[in-house]
């Protein structure tokens, strides 16, 4: 067995067409010590039911269950206080890991004394078939550099909870994943670190509100003026600063897979 325990975080809601998946792709892991913490968010479908199957016969995972609708900041946030993990790593219920990703991670931080670390991630449709894209990883990463734009997918990233503490997400609608990854590498006082190795697949959903660029970037103020407590002058600023950082360098890291 691994000698550090890895928690993974993963909110569950209405999730019946992929948790299984899912599951199943974490349940594949070379790196073995792990636990799964699944919080579900009052699910209505079969999600929990499926859940259930795989606790009959897997004691590294755990499903905490809310009483009612709470969103997924708080549902991440249930799940990190459970976890007894040295490092903490989410993957939501739609999203897959490739069978190396904590194996090749963990040991990656190790080698570089990384706090925090991500990865490249390919992208999937709906139907689980491969859209031919990869989004790259940035191979460091600096907090100042990361205030202008989100460069972590929250299904790659780990951070090192032995020696930060537990990071938890601010209760916002969206864009909290970008803040509790901001917070992480500012707590450790240096870059984070990017594996260019595609390590995780993305599902790109239909209707979903990440899918939808556009309609996503009106959050990205709130980030700075709620989440990060600038003022408004400050706020507008790096929106502006927001706006040229994705438009014209985060978009050059999409690249079409062979």
């Amino acid at each position: 067995m691994s000698a550090f325990k890895v928690s993974i975080i993963t909110p569950t809601y209405n999730s019946e067409s992929f948790i299984k998946q899912t599951i199943t792709s974490i349940l594949n892991q070379t790196y073995t010590n792990w636990e799964l913490i699944l919080v579900d968010d009052a699910s209505t479908d079969k999600t929990v039911e499926i859940i259930n199957q795989f606790l009959k016969t897997n004691p590294q995972i755990s499903l905490l269950q809310n009483s009612k609708n709470r969103g997924a900041a708080i549902s991440r946030n249930k799940g990190i206080e459970a976890a007894k993990g040295d490092f903490i790593a989410f993957l939501d219920a739609d999203d897959l890991w490739k069978p190396d990703k904590l194996k090749k991670q963990i040991k990656f931080m190790q080698d570089n004394e990384a706090d925090v670390c991500f990865s490249s991630y390919t992208l999937i449709n709906e139907a689980g078939v491969s859209l031919n894209k990869t989004v790259k990883a940035l191979p460091k990463l600096t907090y100042n550099k990361f205030l202008k734009c989100n460069y972590i997918g929250n299904l790659t990233g780990i951070y090192n909870a032995k020696k930060l503490g537990k990071i938890y997400a601010p209760n916002l609608l969206k864009r909290q994943d970008w803040l509790m990854w901001l917070k992480a590498v500012k707590q450790s006082n240096k870059p984070a670190l990017g594996i260019k190795e595609p390590l995780a697949i993305y599902r790109v959903r239909k209707n979903s509100m990440s899918s939808n660029k556009l309609n996503l970037v009106k959050y990205n103020y709130l980030v700075y003026r709620k989440g990060l407590g600038f003022s408004v002058v400050k706020s507008v600023y790096y929106f502006v600063v927001f706006l040229f950082e994705y438009f014209f360098v985060k978009s050059k890291q999409m690249v079409t897979s062979t």
